[in-house]
């Protein structure tokens, strides 16, 4: 009776995780760390869009990577001003170390001078990106 228990306990534990983790993944939000961090074309390679930048850090074997790409350039297509750099997060490890990238992909939202303004981990929804590009500009 108590193997019951405990298993019932650890799978309660883990939906609850799951649900979380679902729920908070490509979330779009502000982070504090990330107040005042710039990133010029230098950084980035890649030239910083006319009102605001889409920055995605993935890696080779990312399945969400490919998807994520899909949306932020349909976005980039749709949002006058608006550019898409992707940056191979194991061929930049000091950039993704400086800026704390925990995990593919990850979608950083920079204004016009390359301030970080939102942050998604995950792949995010398309309505997320345009609602974050709108207090980015």
């Amino acid at each position: 009776m108590t193997g019951l228990v405990v298993c019932v306990a650890v799978l309660a534990v883990a939906g609850a995780f799951g649900v979380l983790h679902r729920q908070r993944s490509g979330r779009v939000r502000v982070r504090g760390r990330d107040d005042g961090k710039r990133l010029g074309a230098a950084e980035l390679g890649g030239a910083l869009g006319e009102r605001a930048t889409l920055v995605q850090f993935s890696s080779a074997f990312c399945a969400p990577c490919r998807a994520t790409r899909r949306i932020l350039g349909e976005v980039a297509g749709l949002v006058p001003g608006v550019t898409h750099v992707e940056i191979d997060a194991e061929d930049r490890l000091e950039l993704v170390r400086e800026l704390d990238i925990l995990k593919t992909p990850t979608v950083l939202v920079l204004d016009a001078d390359g301030r970080v303004v939102r942050r998604a981990t995950g792949q995010p929804r398309k309505a997320d990106v345009i609602a974050a590009l709108r207090e980015a500009v």
